[in-house]
């Protein structure tokens, strides 16, 4: 049995959860709506105050499916609930970010300034010169987000210069030995 897909979601106060025939869950909350087309062989119950989700077989992409249905949902409901956010480090000299309107505008050393405008869903926060947040209520486009700007300028090995994710660990190499 999937660890995952066993376990109920508690639906929280303020959330209202509603599971079409089709599988298409909506949940509201006081952040915003979210709406997503799970798989339709999985089987969603809404069962005293908890999404309860079980799967018809032990077929193998049954298996699979269950656990990865279960935390998608619990996913929309936590982000309707608490929201998510990605935070990013430019580190460089001269790296840094500022937002002009809702578009945000990075100095990463080139010879023009990169644009990154804000998909729906999805708002830029500037903590420092070279400190950026990335909020929003959908998980996977908070984080595709982050990872576009990440791709930017990745974290290098030698001097560790780039945009990395807060509380990344980038593993540095040693640069070239002197003459002996």
């Amino acid at each position: 049995m999937s660890r995952v897909g066993r376990l109920p979601i508690a639906i929280p106060s303020g959330v209202t959860v509603t599971v079409t025939p089709d599988n298409v869950v909506t949940v509201k909350g006081p952040k915003g709506e979210l709406v997503k087309a799970m798989n339709q062989e999985m089987n969603i119950a809404i069962e005293d105050n908890s999404i309860v989700v079980t799967r018809p077989s032990d077929d193998k992409q049954h298996r699979a499916f269950h656990g990865l249905t279960r935390a998608l949902i619990n996913n929309m409901v936590k982000g309707v609930t608490e929201g998510y956010q990605k935070t990013l480090e430019l580190i460089g000299v001269g790296y840094r970010a500022q937002l002009q309107g809702k578009k945000l505008v990075l100095n990463l050393g080139f010879s023009h300034p990169v644009e990154i405008e804000a998909v729906e869903g999805v708002t830029f926060e500037i903590l420092a010169a070279n400190k950026v947040a990335i909020k929003g209520i959908d998980k996977e486009a908070v984080g595709d987000v982050a990872a576009d700007i990440r791709a930017w300028r990745k974290p290098e090995p030698y001097k560790g210069k780039g945009i990395k994710y807060e509380g990344e660990v980038i593993r540095r190499k040693e640069g070239k030995t002197g003459k002996k």
